[in-house]
């Protein structure tokens, strides 16, 4: 194993880059998308450039924090695991001191972003910041963090709400449940690919929970997320066409990833779980392109 006073600066930075994730860029894919269709709904199609560029970097700002402070609540575990066995916690390039120091100067850089934004953004970000920090805690209390991760993933919802001076409302809760509904999901494929692992060191998932009917569940979640979206921007009046489209092949990208993974194989799960980039992004699509046509 490496330890702290062997490796060179240029090592230890390539450490911090893997603890943000910053080489897998599908986290935050995820949560960006979402902050997009909220933030163009808020605004009406038309949203500020600058919000825009702020919004941005909270995301890859707070995406990253979370990954640091996940690896700090992992450590102990992440070297049992095929998957995360060389992360940089789980190797010892870098010490859980340092990882925390990172989760902390991730966090002050976001709140500098809400200099730039209303107050009540700011009131807002505490929310967020209290899910960044206890999700990665949960998995060994409850069988649901994923549930957490999908509340703490949705927060940017209501914070775009905020950031255009709006107050959140029925469509934008909307959003957030469909949201949250639609990240169980793809996280519990997430979780079977290491099920097999969870189960011998005793770390809890939605994937434990749900068992035999973990499919299932996932379709029925998934059905939830559509239809709770599709109810937002129906209220909002801007679902047809081109929304309608695009949850249309949402609905036939789901089933697509259904019939993949009904066999659980680990490795077909995770390419679902990264599939899923593509269904927040569709959906924006069609929200855009209702607001232009």
């Amino acid at each position: 194993m490496a330890t702290v006073h062997q490796i060179t600066w240029r090592e230890r930075l390539e450490a911090y880059y893997y603890l943000c994730r910053f080489d897998k860029p599908i986290g935050t894919e995820l949560v960006f998308w979402p902050t997009m269709w909220a933030l163009w709904i808020a605004s009406k199609g038309i949203p500020d450039l600058k919000i825009l560029f702020i919004m941005t970097l909270g995301v890859i700002f707070m995406r990253a924090a979370g990954c640091a402070i996940n690896d700090f609540a992992d450590r102990k575990v992440d070297a049992h695991v095929e998957r995360t066995k060389s992360r940089p916690l789980a190797t010892g390039i870098i010490s859980a001191k340092e990882a925390v120091l990172v989760f902390l100067v991730l966090v002050a850089a976001s709140a500098c972003l809400l200099f730039f934004l209303p107050v009540q953004t700011f009131y807002w970000s505490f929310g967020a910041l209290l899910l960044a920090f206890i999700y990665p805690f949960m998995k060994r209390y409850t069988h649901l963090p994923q549930v957490f991760l999908g509340a703490a993933f949705s927060w940017s919802i209501p914070m775009a709400y905020t950031a255009v001076g709006q107050t959140p409302d029925l469509i934008c809760w909307l959003l957030y449940f469909g949201n949250l509904c639609w990240t169980v999901a793809y996280d519990t494929q997430y979780a079977i690919t290491d099920r097999e692992y969870d189960l011998k060191i005793g770390v809890k998932s939605t994937a434990i929970l749900f068992g035999r009917y973990d499919i299932q569940i996932i379709v029925l979640l998934q059905l939830c997320s559509l239809i709770l979206i599709g109810t937002a921007l129906y209220l909002e009046n801007i679902l047809f066409p081109w929304a309608m489209i695009a949850l249309v092949v949402v609905a036939f990208d789901f089933i697509y990833q259904t019939i993949k993974t009904k066999d659980r194989n680990p490795q077909i799960c995770f390419w679902a779980f990264r599939h899923n980039r593509w269904v927040g992004f569709i959906i924006f699509l069609g929200i855009l392109l209702n607001f232009i046509s």
